[in-house]
């Protein structure tokens, strides 16, 4: 990414977190902020029939004091920042005493005063609020509400309500509240509101209040205390704090007005509500899929990503913006110069942490980060894709993972991925810093763009890996998509990295005999060749390369490339490009598992009228998954002369004892294709990558799911390999059924075939997805997943409960049996 002066919404280093502090026994009043605001009363400042009233001004307590919901630096964080108990709550709360606050400040009620004796939010996950508000899957009891759009609550009072009676309703967030900043939100009942906040009542009934509360489009997100004040001819009154009256407000897809909002319910069921969905990867041609469970409505995971906002200091007045938010997000998941949430690692050494290929969710990661403040060792693409879907689904942006096949690494930000090979057409490895990744994952988030001309509305581009910095850190987007996809490089955020990823060249050099670098070769379709993601509504593959790129050749694909090439640091590259083309190289690669011996063939086409003799090399290693290749194990030379219109197929056979060596984690297989004609001297450069598929687990449920009662699945696996697999971890979790357990199976011998039996107990009714993990020094990247279709426990409803159990570390499970080959 292309560093230079920019507004950087990413990153706040003045608001750096600080640890936490154990809080003392009573927090110290702060001033009376009413010297700050000349000397005017609360209802002076929020209520304008009440401003000239000074004579009873004086008898208002200090507003609640210490911290509300502070977020980096005090205890109270509005995330559980603190890593905290169930509802992320302190016990010494700011006016948590028994008794409510009235005018003289000393816990007195006068009689005729209206006290709020309780409060009911309806907060239930059964509770038409919840239902309304689409957050009735979240394992919480607290109220969570999405934003522009009304609820409903009921206030218990000392004695029945009087048109005289004043009432405001507040909701406070953050260290400092200010009305100005939007975290502190005064709603004065029946008078209207400022910004889209208001408060009707509906139903006045004996000693109860019915209100209807209409929440602003704007909204801060984050968890809000809530308290009410009254005031009346016997006096004023405030509700104390009360940790179980703090309420969620997130992002609301679901509302017009909100800058999120998307039109369509299938997408805002599958982008926003989906607990799990599919991740690809591979290669274009061999594109593997895995199940991830995001499990963003799992308790605890709201805190952690809200935790996730205080641990960066992000000051509390921007997080209504969902700009900031997920440029935040994309720098928190990885820890790179933030202390994020996952270690990244490509060494192939995972023994201080768990192998990338294990993971089958984010709840585990996320509820480690919470729980200890610790940064998840390991993580790539796939990972920190999987952990910021969830993360911005829970917060309530519409978000789906991505995978984009010959994905680019652009270092010299020239737009091009550039290949330098010697006379001889070697390549000249000291000057090859370009890469290209088989796959790479990242997220696309939807959004309106009010920071952007008109026109980049719509998917955004989130990329949480670590690869490049953006004005110094690592993090990448928001991108618009449509930017990406007419060349518009100069469009925030970390366009041209993205855009290069997606649709740049592979522009070969040859080194000539006076040293300098001539173009042999241009080829136009190697890069970002297929992206995809998970269908809406199905586990089927969607093909969206074409919202990232104009088809391939045509007029409006080359002018978006040559534009944006003309922004980068090789803006005439074009012009010095010189080639004949009338032999045509294709690679062909069979489909083989780990273990098997296989065979690649080269297939040579003479398109010319005239004999072509050519001369060819053929060149074989393994390749991590981001393009980084090991040293060449076999090679093959061959001169093949073609008739005009005669083709030609050389091949190459690899037995399994060859490449076993030189196997590697996420590894695949890479053949360079290099060569010329003698007659007229074209050249001939081809790379072409090919994966070794992995076995699945086969799983099984024994029996019907039923909340709250116990089931069992089966699950199975064959080792493919004839070598023993050692120090074997199994890992199981799906949302609403089993929290992320680990399982230690010790080791599986060659060939042999496994059966485990683990028994869970369902939580939530519905259709789920369990889904399971095989990991071990010698084999990984091996899954499986089960569709589980819960029944409600007997009269009816889910419930929440922790019987799944949190993470289970070091369990030793005996297998139930085995079996040869």
């Amino acid at each position: 990414m292309m560093d230079g002066p920019r507004s950087d919404v990413g990153r706040w280093g003045g608001n750096a977190w600080q640890p936490p502090t154990t809080p003392s026994p009573e927090p110290e009043p702060e001033p009376d902020r009413r010297s700050r605001r000349g000397g005017r009363s609360f209802w002076a400042r929020c209520c304008g029939c009440c401003s000239c009233r000074n004579e009873t001004d004086a008898d208002w307590g200090p507003e609640p004091r210490g911290d509300r919901g502070s977020g980096s630096r005090g205890r109270g964080s509005s995330s559980g920042g603190r890593r905290p108990d169930s509802r992320g709550s302190d016990s010494h709360r700011p006016g948590s005493r028994a008794g409510g606050v009235n005018a003289a400040g000393d816990g007195t009620i006068r009689e005729g005063m209206l006290v709020v004796t309780g409060v009911d939010l309806m907060s239930s996950r059964s509770d038409q609020n919840r239902r309304e508000h689409h957050t009735d899957e979240f394992e919480y009891d607290e109220l969570i509400l999405r934003r522009g759009q009304p609820f409903n609550m009921v206030l218990h009072l000392s004695r029945p309500y009087e048109s005289s009676d004043h009432v405001a309703l507040e909701l406070l967030i953050g260290n400092n509240p200010e009305v100005g900043k939007g975290t502190h939100v005064i709603i004065p009942v029946g008078k209207g509101g400022s910004g889209g906040w208001k408060a009707q009542v509906t139903k006045a009934s004996g000693q109860n209040l019915n209100l209807r509360v209409h929440t602003s489009p704007n909204a801060i997100i984050g968890k809000f205390q809530f308290t009410v004040r009254t005031r009346s001819e016997a006096g004023e009154f405030q509700l104390p704090f009360d940790p179980h009256n703090e309420i969620y407000i997130l992002f609301n897809p679901w509302c017009p007005e909100d800058i999120v909002y998307v039109e369509h319910e299938d997408w805002r069921q599958e982008y926003v509500l989906n607990e799990s969905g599919r991740i690809y990867y591979g290669t274009e041609a061999q594109i593997g899929e895995r199940t991830w469970n995001y499990g963003q409505f799992d308790h605890g995971v709201l805190d952690a990503c809200l935790y996730i906002l205080d641990r960066r200091g992000m000051p509390y007045g921007g997080r209504g913006d969902p700009v900031s938010v997920s440029r935040v997000i994309s720098a928190m998941v990885n820890s790179l110069d933030d202390n994020g949430v996952l270690i990244g690692n490509w060494s192939g050494d995972y023994s201080r942490g768990t192998n990338p290929s294990a993971w089958v969710g984010s709840v585990e990661i996320l509820l480690s980060y919470l729980r200890t403040g610790y940064s998840v060792p390991y993580g790539q693409c796939w990972v920190f894709a999987g952990v910021t879907t969830t993360v911005l689904r829970c917060l309530g942006l519409a978000t789906r993972t991505v995978t984009n096949f010959n994905s680019a690494h652009d270092t010299d930000t020239s737009l091009t991925m550039d290949i330098y090979f010697d006379e001889n057409m070697k390549p000249l490895e000291h000057l090859n810093h370009d890469s290209v990744w088989n796959f790479h994952v990242w997220n696309d988030c939807w959004m309106k763009r009010p920071d952007l001309p008109s026109g980049f509305d719509g998917w955004q581009v989130v990329d949480a890996t670590p690869q490049e910095t953006s004005s110094g850190i690592f993090c990448c987007g928001p991108c618009s998509v449509e930017s990406i996809k007419n060349g518009l490089v100069y469009m925030k955020y970390d366009t041209p990295f993205i855009f290069a990823e997606v649709n740049s060249d592979k522009v070969y050099w040859q080194r000539q005999d006076d040293g300098s670098f001539k173009i042999v070769y241009v080829e136009e379709k190697a890069i970002g060749t297929l992206i995809i993601t998970k269908a809406i509504g199905s586990n089927m593959r969607d093909d969206v390369t074409h919202i990232y790129k104009h088809p391939e050749g045509s007029e409006a694909e080359r002018k978006a490339v040559e534009t944006a090439a003309s922004h980068g640091s090789k803006p005439n590259v074009y012009s010095t490009r010189d080639s004949a083309e009338d032999v045509a190289i294709q690679v062909e690669a069979q489909d083989a598992v780990t273990g098997q011996d296989l065979t690649v063939c080269v297939v040579l086409t003479n398109r010319g009228g005239s004999r072509r003799t050519v001369k060819l090399h053929l060149y074989l290693s393994v390749t991590f998954y981001t393009g980084v290749t090991g040293p060449v194990f076999k090679e093959s030379k061959k001169e093949v002369v073609l008739a005009p219109g005669a083709s030609d197929r050389v091949s190459m056979p690899v037995a399994y004892k060859e490449y076993r060596p030189h196997l590697v984690d996420q590894g695949s297989m890479l053949l360079n294709v290099s060569g010329h004609v003698k007659e007229n001297g074209q050249v001939l450069a081809k790379q072409h990558t090919f994966r070794l598929r992995t076995p699945d687990l086969s799983l099984t449920l024994l029996g019907a799911a039923v909340v709250g009662q116990e089931c069992e699945v089966q699950i199975v696996f064959k080792n493919p390999l004839p070598v023993t697999l050692t120090n074997v971890v199994f890992r199981l979790e799906g949302s609403g059924l089993q929290r992320p357990k680990i399982l230690n199976v010790g080791d599986i011998g060659g060939n042999e075939t496994v059966t485990l039996h683990q028994k869970f107990v369902p939580v939530r009714p519905g259709p789920r997805q369990l889904i399971a993990s095989l990991d071990s020094p010698q084999l990984s990247q091996v899954h499986g997943v089960i569709q589980v279709d819960v029944a409600p426990a007997p009269g009816g409803g889910g419930f929440f409960s922790n019987a799944g159990g949190d993470s289970h570390s070091g369990e030793t499970i005996p297998m139930a049996s085995r079996g040869g080959a």
